[in-house]
Parts: structure tokens; sequence; C-alpha cells
């Protein structure tokens, strides 16, 4: 199969253009504002920590080192206590120094081990967004084409890209802190408790505090996140869709319009992004108020058991640092929360298409050579519910026969070749191929004997020789030169710079639309298929091109069942049998003299097109 088919915006589901509807739409001219719930996040986080854990070794360092850094951090205030009080009545000026220097090691030793811990974290990032990138692709590519059809491609980039990035951030950045917070809660309670009891209960107050106002602010942040993310999916949608069809929206005049439409959303992007900043930014300073609290209550009371004797003043001053490293994890995470958000949000999105059900492949029947005898059987099919595309649709096309499929925009032509290569299945009926049901075919066989062209070329950033090469990826130079022979596309290619080496830009932008046509012609040429579909293949291109063309199609056809869907009557005049679709059924059937002698649709369709009457 030499390019991907979708259904026409007429006759499958409504998409998103210019100015037009779009699937989970925001702001813009006309819409709903649709606002995107967010799934369980306790069920995200579960996710992804078990994609964190995938790379055992690295989290195994991580925690190996968080463990050191979290003793070198603990053992400090309490060698601060120590040489406070060798300081404090009767000055042991040796023990002083020898505590010192121990400090001097266990700071040295704690920057080394952060250095570490920071290179663990990048790699324990990478690594895990790298299988979450991985993952996520090979679901893409692997999703129906109804999915594809369906969703707004800019949103799903923004998935790859933005949401994957954030998450890679907090994993960078936060995984550490969390396991540090971890270690130095249990550690300092402990160490705390030792010391003092009363103070570490009166520690405890800033905990609840704490914790009542994560909870409280939790709720509001995780809608504006979510929100968003999809405010930011559906901004990369709609700048995908200028940016493609540019020539477009400038041939109409609609730079104002669709600038509106990205002003809209983009100013709903600015006031959610505002207001989840604000929320997530008020988490760290909210904190510090907490944790200064804190410090007081420990410094009043402190120094009223100081006073009573009960404790030393090294103990106070140890003490402070410990309630310090207690709340530490606490406010880390308020400041880092915001961020965290923004990952889980993400989260979602990404595995949303991660629990997309992939295109099923039930075939198990395999051909060892295809004749190219097909029946469609009494098909029924719409994209939609209760709006049928075909019905009742009756064809059997022999083997080498070429069949050409006509009929007015919306009456169900392309369908009938989204439904043979199985891009959607049918509702009703059955399709044979050489009298096996085509869904008991393996769809990567069945379409392996197929080649479309279509009115839009498909080219990729690649040499010429490696776009027609697409067509059979192990064909020789040679064959792709024989094949852009008979494509006639050989004469302009020998005519650039680098010939069949000519780099193209996206989407082949530096070629003339006749020439990605020929290109495209010359992949299916090479592809040798048993059944070739050509799509409005000549459309797009001028008549002495489109001459070119069918001298090409003509010979590529013989002995090749053919399906031949055109508007361009002039280019099916040759066909076995011309079929009329009109409203999903066949109306009219037969070759061009013999359907111009009827004078039925065939016959108006003609004479609207090469004698100018009405129809």
């Amino acid at each position: 199969m030499s390019e991907a088919n979708k259904a026409p915006a007429t006759q499958g589901p409504p998409m998103g253009g210019p100015g037009g509807p779009r699937p989970g739409g925001g702001p813009g001219r006309g819409r709903n504002v649709f606002v995107e719930k967010p799934k369980n996040a306790k069920e995200t986080v579960k996710r992804l920590v078990r994609y964190i854990g995938s790379s055992k070794y690295l989290v195994l360092g991580m925690l190996g080192v968080m463990l050191a850094v979290t003793l070198l951090q603990l053992a400090a205030p309490s060698l601060q206590g120590q040489a406070i009080n060798a300081m404090t009545g009767g000055v042991d000026m040796s023990a002083v120094l020898r505590t010192l220097a121990l400090l001097a090691v266990v700071y040295l030793l704690t920057a080394v081990m952060q250095y570490f811990q920071g290179i663990i974290s990048v790699s324990l990032s990478q690594a895990t967004v790298r299988r979450m990138r991985t993952d996520l692709f090979n679901r893409i590519v692997k999703l129906p084409i109804r999915f594809i059809d369906t969703h707004q491609h800019g949103d799903i980039m923004s998935r790859m890209t933005n949401d994957v990035e954030n998450i890679s951030q907090v994993v960078s950045s936060s995984i550490g802190s969390l396991f540090s917070g971890a270690l130095t809660v249990v550690g300092s309670i402990a160490i705390m408790l030792y010391y003092s009891p009363a103070l570490t209960c009166i520690s405890f107050v800033t905990v609840i505090l704490s914790l009542l106002a994560t909870a409280k602010m939790s709720k509001y942040m995780r809608k504006y996140f979510s929100r968003q993310s999809s405010l930011l999916g559906q901004l990369n949608g709609h700048a995908e869709e200028m940016i493609t069809g540019y020539h477009t929206v400038v041939a109409f005049s609609r730079e104002d319009s669709a600038e509106q439409e990205f002003n809209a959303i983009s100013g709903e992007l600015k006031k959610t992004g505002i207001i989840a900043q604000l929320l997530g930014g008020v988490m760290g300073p909210v904190m510090n108020v907490i944790g200064n609290i804190g410090f007081l209550l420990i410094a009043a009371f402190g120094g009223y058991f100081a006073l009573q004797g009960i404790i030393s003043i090294g103990v106070i001053q140890a003490f402070i640092l410990y309630s310090k490293q207690f709340t530490r994890p606490i406010n880390e995470l308020a400041n880092l929360y915001g961020q965290i958000q923004t990952a889980i949000a993400g989260a979602e999105r990404v595995f949303a298409i991660l629990e997309s059900e992939p295109e099923t492949d039930e075939g198990k029947t395999h051909l060892t050579s295809v004749r190219g005898d097909i029946d469609f059987n009494h098909i029924f099919f719409s994209y939609v519910p209760d709006k049928p595309v075909l019905k009742d649709f009756d064809l059997h096309v022999k083997s080498g026969q070429r069949i050409a499929i006509v009929g007015a925009t919306g009456s169900g032509k392309t369908t009938v070749v989204n439904l043979l290569t199985r891009f959607y299945d049918v509702d009703q009926g059955k399709i044979l191929l050489d009298g096996v049901d085509i869904q008991e075919i393996p769809k990567e066989e069945l379409r392996g004997n197929i080649a479309i062209v279509l009115q839009d070329t498909v080219l990729f950033s690649d040499t010429i020789a490696g776009n027609i090469r697409y067509g059979r990826l192990d064909a020789s130079d040679e064959d792709v030169r024989r094949a852009a022979q008979t494509a006639n596309a050989d004469v302009f290619i020998e005519r650039l710079p680098e010939g069949y080496n000519s780099i193209l830009s996206e989407s082949g932008g530096n070629l003339s639309q006749g020439q990605r046509q020929l290109l495209s012609i010359a992949r299916a040429v090479l592809a040798d298929p048993s059944i070739l579909i050509l799509d409005e293949a000549t459309s797009s291109v001028d008549t002495r091109t489109e001459l070119h063309i069918q001298e090409a199609m003509l010979a590529l056809m013989e002995g090749r069942t053919s399906l031949i869907i055109a508007h361009r009557l002039s280019t099916i005049r040759t066909a076995d049998k011309i079929i009329v679709v009109d409203d999903g059924r066949i109306v009219e059937s037969g070759n061009h003299a013999e359907l111009l002698k009827q004078e039925g649709v065939y016959y108006r369709l003609y004479q609207n097109q090469f004698a100018g009457l009405k129809t």
C-alpha cells in the first residue's frame, strides 16, 4: 500500500478545519467550549511509577545515592549542635576543631553525592520518557484510521511532544526530591524524638496545617492544569491546520478569521494558564509561612525548655535545623506542585491514547497468489450512526477488469476504497477477494496486494529515490529508475541537479503538483500490485501531464484489476465498465457508449462537462 487514504469530510466524521468544528474543540466562533475532564489522578501516578520502575538499576542507584545524601544531611545539624555545646560553658577548642573538620567533610561528601544524584535523575528521566514515547508512537501507528480521522493531528503531536516533555521535567527535577524527602522526614522525626518528644509534637502542628492547605488547594489546581494541557493541544492543532492549509487560507482571504480563532484559543489558554500558575505559585509561600510559624514555636518552647535545664542550647540549634529539614520536603513539593499537576494532566492525555484500542486483525487466511476478483455483496456502511453512506452496494469485479466509479461528491465513491483496503469495516454485507472474505485475510497481506494513487499526494522529506522506493523497500536503483520511466517521471527527475538523490522538502513542496503526482504513480508502479486504485489521480494536473499519466496508467493497469475513481470523465472512457453511484447506491453500469445511450445520470454528468449543459 503506497499511501494512507482518508475519508472525505463530506462522507466521514466531522473534522476540524479553518473555522470548522474540531473534536474536543475549544473556544472558537460558534462552538461550545469543551472542558477535558481529568481521569483518575491516582491511577495515572501508579502508571507513571511503573514506567519509572522499569529502569530498576537507575532507581536502585538513585535510592542508594539519596540514602547517602540523607544520612549526611541528617548528621550535619547534630554536628553543629555539638560544636555549639563545645563553645558554651568551658570552651574545648580541640573538640570544636574536630567537629568543624568533620562537618566540612560531611558538606563536601554531600556536594559530591548530589552531583551524582543529578546525573542519575537526568538518566532516569530520559530513559522513562524514551520508553513512553516509544510506546506512544507504536500505539499511534497501530491505531485505526477512524481514530486518526476523528482527532486533531496537532493535538496528537502535542501529546507526544509537550505532554511527554512535561513528564520528563518532573521526573528529572521531582523524583529525587520525593525520594530524598521521604528518607529525610523519617530520619528527622527519629532524631527529633530522640532529642525532645515534646518539641517534636509541637513541630507536628505545622505538618497538620501543611496537609490541610495542600488538600484544599490541590482540588482546584488539578482542574486548571488539566484544562491548560487540553487547550495547548487545541492550540497546536489549530496552528498545524493553518500551516498545512496555508495556501487555502490565503486563497480565501481567511487570514483574519484564522488569526481571530487562534487568538480566541490562545486567550483562553492565557487565562487558564494564569489561574493555574497562580494557584501553583501560591503553594510555596503558604508553605513557607507555615514553616516559619513552626520555627517560631520551636524557638519559643525550646528557649523555655533550655531555661528549665531540660535541653541544651546546641540541641535547640540542632532541633531548628532538623525541623527545617523535616518541613523542607513539604515545601519543595508545594513549589513543584504546579509542575507535577501539569505532568499528571499530560500523562492522562498520553495514557488516553495508549488505552485506545489498536487496529484489530483477525485475518488468518493467507493467499498464495491474488488474481484480483473482487465482490461487494450487499454492503451497508456509515461513518456516523444513522447516516448511511453506502446502501445495499453490490458490485462484482473480475480479475484484470478496469472499473471506473463516478458520481457526485459525497455519493460514496471513496468509501468503496476505504472498505476494500479495510481502513474501515463494513456494517453489513461482505467483500470477497478471490472468493475469500477480506476480514479473514491479514490486513498487511491484503494491503500489500493493493496500491493506491490519491489526488492528494503524500511525499516525505527524503530523496526522490527514497520516496519512490517507499512502494517496495528492497527495490534496487535500477528498479526505481524503471518505475519512474513507466510513470513518465524520469524526464523531470533527470533535469534536477542531484537527479534521483535530490532531497524533497516537507510534503514535496519544492515540486509542482503534477511532479508530485508522477512520483506517487512511480511509487505505485514499483509496488507491482495485484489491485490498483486510482482515486482522482489526474484531477490535480494539467491536460498535457494528464496524457502522460494516462499512458503510464494504461501500461500499469494491463493485467491488473483496477478501480478508477474520477470526476474527469475523459480519463475513464476506456474503462471496461463504468459504475455510477448516487446516494450510496449503484444507479447505472455499463461502458462509456452504453451509458451515453441510456441518457441517465452518466449522460447528464458527461454533458455537463463537455457540452456545458445544466443538469
